[in-house]
């Protein structure tokens, strides 16, 4: 018998000759992810191997191919693949649903993995199939950044930067496609999002319900992880809406994008939250479009870099 510490649980396992990692801890009441039912088919029983990699066994043919497939270093490894020899500390990567399906790799079978595109689903009110192929729209246009991402980064280790960058930028997805917009870039650590006019509420009011989405969001996973790490980051979006020419590049599936000086307005307004010490700005002009839905906070004239003229920005504090 070899002794298995397990963090973040604090527990300390007891592990048979013939056990694995996966199967002490099951037996002791552990909550450890393991999708596929402990066959090396998802990762999600992943664990980090914090001290006594040598008492580790070999991978499995099995592991190698997940290991091999994901970029694993020797540190990582499938519990349900591994017994071990004598002591070792190992620390579970996968704690919650959202983790088990970003580590699932059965769901990633026909599609890239990370965060997810949505197919072109969104149109022009013109056209009632297929996508847009060059069209001047009237639009809404999105952008949110991760503030205080660097020093993050700088704290924690590569894998978790990672998996934390992953686990945000699908939340912040996800929160587009529920108020009907499509992400169209990921940079980073930031989005930009396009809202479409069609059914429903206008762009703007859709795309503002989706930022504070984001952001009440962003203030959870904050506390999360402060007591996970001792640090965490925040979220500035930047809003505006105008026209735009709104097209379909190739791929497969095609991108939508949108190009015109509506896009880079909204870029920089997300940025001139950095100087207003805010979360959540849009212009003048889209706040008349938000009507009484919105409740707003501060009011900022201000020089936006290429931009000719002072602007006045105005703070978004929730939306209805």
């Amino acid at each position: 018998m070899a002794d298995i510490s397990i963090v973040p649980d604090q527990r300390l396992v007891a592990c048979g000759a013939k056990e694995t990692i996966l199967g002490a801890a099951l037996r002791e009441g552990i909550p450890f992810a393991h999708a596929c039912g402990g066959r090396a088919l998802c990762s999600t029983c992943r664990v980090l191997v914090v001290d006594g990699r040598n008492a580790c066994t070999p991978r499995t043919s099995k592991e190698r191919v997940v290991a091999e497939r994901l970029g694993f270093g020797d540190e990582f490894r499938l519990a349900c693949q591994t017994s071990v020899t004598s002591e070792v500390t190992v620390r579970r990567l996968v704690l919650d649903d959202q983790d088990i399906e970003l580590a699932d790799l059965r769901r990633r079978n026909g599609r890239e993995a990370g965060p997810r595109r949505r197919r072109m689903s969104v149109t022009a009110p013109s056209r009632s199939k297929g996508t847009p192929v060059g069209d001047e729209l009237v639009v809404a246009v999105l952008f949110a950044d991760i503030r205080g991402f660097t020093p993050f980064s700088q704290a924690v280790l590569p894998y978790d930067v990672i998996h934390e960058l992953q686990r945000h930028l699908h939340r912040v997805t996800r929160a587009v496609e529920r108020h009907g917009g499509v992400v169209t870039s990921y940079m980073g650590d930031g989005v930009m999002a396009l809202f479409l006019p069609g059914d429903g509420a206008v762009p703007s009011l859709r795309a503002a319900r989706a930022a504070v989405e984001m952001l009440a969001d962003a203030a959870h996973r904050q506390r999360e992880l402060e007591e996970r790490y001792g640090r965490g980051f925040d979220v500035n979006v930047g809003l505006h809406s105008g026209p735009a020419i709104v097209g379909a590049l190739f791929g497969n599936p095609p991108t939508l994008t949108a190009i015109g000086e509506t896009v880079n307005l909204a870029a920089r307004v997300e940025q001139a939250n950095k100087q207003a010490g805010t979360r959540f700005l849009t212009t003048e002009s889209t706040v008349s479009e938000l009507s009484d839905a919105a409740t707003l906070g501060g009011t900022f004239r201000c020089q936006l870099p290429g931009v000719a003229g002072e602007l006045t920005l105005v703070e978004v504090l929730d939306v209805t």
